[in-house]
């Protein structure tokens, strides 16, 4: 009998300069957007953690976010695959319009724990409406912040947070 020794390899730390390249090509691709659509706005980039973060900022109107973020995450789609055409690298850039999903994080979070508390309180599993995987990480995240378990369930585009009992 062989022994293997598995040992877990600690996360790589992001490469800020890789993920700083990819909100510049994602910046100029939206800039062009922006252009051709004849639209006011101004383009902020960042990196958090272990991605680009790139908003449209001082824009007016909800137009590039559509009806519940549609038009946003079609966006943020093909920004990044601009960006995969360019580096040829899977790309995990997070566009916001507007702060959009600034004030979305905000509302999901409340959410989660108010469904977290639900749960608590009558011991039984809640499920919640369909989300998109951005939504869901979130919810996720406070469910787990209030000290329940919580999973998804379904097939996209209907997809959907669970939160169980502990």
């Amino acid at each position: 009998m062989t022994e293997v020794n598995e040992e877990k390899a600690a996360p790589a730390a992001p490469d800020v300069a890789a993920l700083e390249q990819e909100g510049e090509i994602a910046a100029d691709y939206l800039e062009g957007l922006l252009d051709i659509a004849d639209v006011d706005g101004d383009i902020d980039m960042d990196v958090e953690g272990d991605r680009a973060v790139v908003s449209i900022v001082d824009i007016k109107g909800s137009d590039l976010v559509g009806t519940g973020g549609e038009v946003l995450e079609a966006l943020q789609e093909l920004t990044r695959l601009a960006v995969h055409r360019r580096t040829g690298e899977r790309c995990r850039l997070m566009l916001d319009v507007a702060g959009y999903r600034q004030g979305r994080r905000a509302e999901l979070s409340k959410l989660g724990a108010r469904a977290a508390e639900d749960v608590k309180r009558s011991g039984q599993s809640k499920s919640l409406h369909p989300m998109t995987p951005f939504e869901r990480k979130i919810v996720h995240d406070a469910v787990a912040a209030a000290g329940l378990r919580s999973e998804s369930e379904g097939e996209e585009p209907e997809r959907y947070v669970v939160v169980l009992p502990s």
